[in-house]
């Protein structure tokens, strides 16, 4: 079994303006005052009011966090220069996605002329991480059987309940958003690496994408690195929420190589059983659980992570990632930021305040909190 599970996280943020609380166009001087603290690190996204930023590659999640919380700090510092402020969510509260624009780019210019209208209503953001698989047929092996894990973590990760001033009854209203762009959703399932580079090829070799990175499966091989990317998962307010499904991710693999070791494997279900629970974690983040296909029954998300802590144990002590995944329990039990942004609305809606902007200042000062 290879030794070290290195891994990397990517986050994307909204920019608001600190006296409106509306969204704001990232100024190419803070992009650039950024870029000179972090090279390589952070850039500008897909619509003008969203930035990047992505950590080096770590074997500890205790690097990470050190890497992650520099990288937040410099873009809240560099930001409040300008009088914004970041906010680490994936929908904002109240913002009308027809008054944003892409960021004029060449590759964002294609991307709007090949995805139309859709890509308009792009006005979300995700938390992707990479785990370090380095061999290409385990990468073609452990994709299906972490695909399995994929609505856990979904449901873990939910902070987009509003969208354009509406409590959508979603709590993960992102990707209902991002389904709708061509080669997202759950990844097939692909019998071997040469099936896999087959099926993309075809595309490839018809010039209907360039390459790769123009699928966006919940998850996928790395067109860059020899890595598992997971993208299913909403961006938290919280750097330590991050950070534990960051650890969860790196566990759960380790627990599947492991497996692999031991000449076994998770078993594989269908896509309609799992699509059932993406779509469940979709709706209702961790209030409802999930449904347990072995066991055939729907289990509170509490009783799924104390499951999932007993069959990770030797994999967060060896990882040393038990104070992190152990935080996931805490969320499973209180809530996500989803139900956090909720409360804060109905408190200001009690108070007779702007209930959007209540839920703004709120997530500035979560993503302050930890800086």
């Amino acid at each position: 079994m290879q030794q070290e599970f290195t891994l990397g996280i990517e986050e994307e943020y909204l920019l608001v303006d600190q006296d409106s609380l509306n969204l704001a166009i990232a100024p190419e001087a803070l992009i650039q005052a950024c870029q000179a603290d972090f090279q390589g690190q952070v850039s500008p996204e897909f619509l003008q009011c969203q930035i990047e930023v992505g950590t080096r590659v770590h074997t500890t999640i205790s690097s990470a966090r050190d890497d992650l919380k520099r990288l937040r700090a410099c873009v809240s510092s560099h930001a409040a220069d300008h009088n914004l402020a970041p906010i680490a969510v994936s929908c904002h509260p109240f913002a009308d996605w027809k008054d944003q624009h892409h960021t004029r780019k060449s590759r964002y210019d294609a991307l709007q002329h090949a995805l139309g209208g859709v890509a308009r209503r792009m006005l979300i953001c995700g938390m992707h991480v990479h785990v370090g698989i380095e061999d290409q047929a385990l990468r073609a092996d452990l994709m299906p059987q972490l695909s399995y894990f994929l609505p856990h973590l979904l449901a873990l990760s939910t902070s987009s309940p509003f969208w354009n001033g509406e409590d959508t009854g979603l709590s993960s209203y992102r990707l209902t958003v991002f389904d709708n762009l061509p080669r997202t959703g759950l990844p097939p399932n692909f019998s071997s690496w040469a099936e896999y580079e087959r099926t993309t090829g075809a595309l490839i070799e018809l010039g209907v994408i360039e390459d790769t990175t123009k699928i966006w499966w919940d998850l996928r091989p790395s067109h860059q690195f020899p890595t598992l990317e997971t993208r299913i998962m909403d961006v938290q307010p919280r750097l330590e929420d991050a950070l534990a499904l960051a650890a969860l991710n790196q566990a759960l693999l380790r627990m599947l190589c492991r497996l692999k070791e031991g000449n076994l494997r998770w078993r594989q279900y269908d896509r309609f059983l799992v699509g059932e629970n993406r779509w469940r974690a979709q709706r209702y983040g961790v209030r409802e659980g999930l449904i347990d296909f072995g066991d055939r029954s729907i289990k509170p998300m509490v009783t799924l992570l104390e499951e999932l802590e007993q069959m990770l144990s030797e994999d967060m002590e060896m990882l040393g990632t038990v104070n992190e995944i152990g935080r996931l329990k805490q969320i499973a039990e209180t809530g996500t930021s989803a139900r956090r942004q909720r409360q804060v609305h109905a408190n200001a809606v009690t108070n007779g305040e702007d209930p959007g902007r209540a839920v703004v200042r709120h997530l500035i000062d979560e993503f302050q909190a930890d800086l």
